[in-house]
């Protein structure tokens, strides 16, 4: 059976993970003023940067229409027996209940999975997927062994300032204020489907990535080897470095993959944000 991997653009996998493992991706939408574009391919984060400086706004997010979903699976279907879905988490989106909708008009044919996850959280289940489809399992299989994993993948992220979060209504101007004077940096995680402030870091952002990787090599002394995700948004490439370093001398990844967060983590977090992500036992 040919069984075709698709995602939402939210998974942030990279141009080359993508076209190594042929994963399919539909894109959200990402609107900032009068004009709407679509995630990862006519708007990067740059763009979001640039325009949050000047407009001191927020871009909004929004799910592909039912309409869309089904146009992108009834292409697909055209070189595939089955297509798997990995959604963004359908706490934060409408995007797993559209596509969802859309899958119905297949008659079994498409599958959906509600990863509870975003960013390369969503992207270890992708590829998760890939390597099930690779060992010849069935569909409704793969689906059932992604949705027992979705409660142990780690999705967390260290934003280097607040203040993103405090323009998207997420942080109080007074922790803000509070955290730029005690340079305090807190760990994002996910739990459930859903994004909570985990503990708190005092210092530099160097400083709290080296005690952020440091907290979960003791946290998760089981996890998946295979690979693992340093995901950031346009942190400096020498700080990157020395975050890989210490992931491979303190865990036993066979792969770690370096990507760059998309425009919905980086509207969420802004610039300097940085996570590991892996499956954990």
């Amino acid at each position: 059976m040919k069984i075709k991997i698709t995602a939402d653009s939210t998974c942030d996998l990279s141009k080359e993970v993508v076209e190594r493992y042929g994963v399919g991706i539909v894109p959200l939408h990402v609107i900032m003023g009068n004009n709407s574009y679509n995630d990862g391919v006519d708007i990067a984060p740059e763009d979001i940067f640039e325009n949050v400086a000047k407009t001191n706004v927020l871009p909004k997010t929004a799910a592909p229409s039912i309409e869309e979903y089904a146009e992108f699976f009834k292409e697909v279907l055209k070189t595939h027996d089955a297509v798997i879905h990995i959604n963004i988490s359908s706490k934060t989106s409408s995007s797993f209940d559209n596509a969802t909708a859309a899958a119905k008009l297949y008659r079994g044919k498409v599958f959906t999975v509600d990863s509870l996850a975003l960013s390369t959280g969503q992207g270890l289940l992708v590829l998760k997927a890939c390597d099930l489809a690779a060992e010849d399992r069935k569909p409704k299989d793969i689906v059932e062994i992604l949705n027992a994993l979705r409660p142990n993948v780690n999705t967390s992220f260290v934003p280097d300032a607040l203040d993103y979060l405090h323009k998207g209504g997420r942080c109080s101007l007074a922790a803000l204020m509070g955290a730029k004077v005690l340079k305090l940096h807190p760990m994002i995680d996910m739990k459930d489907g859903k994004l909570y402030a985990k503990k708190k870091y005092m210092g530099g952002i160097e400083r709290c990535l080296k005690n952020y990787v440091s907290d979960l090599a003791a946290t998760y002394r089981h996890y998946d080897k295979t690979r693992c995700f340093i995901t950031h948004s346009s942190c400096e490439p020498e700080l990157v470095a020395k975050v890989r370093a210490q992931v491979g001398q303190m865990f036993g990844f066979d792969e770690i993959l370096e990507t760059v967060a998309g425009n919905v983590v980086t509207s969420h977090c802004g610039k300097g944000t940085l996570g590991v992500l892996f499956i954990y036992d």
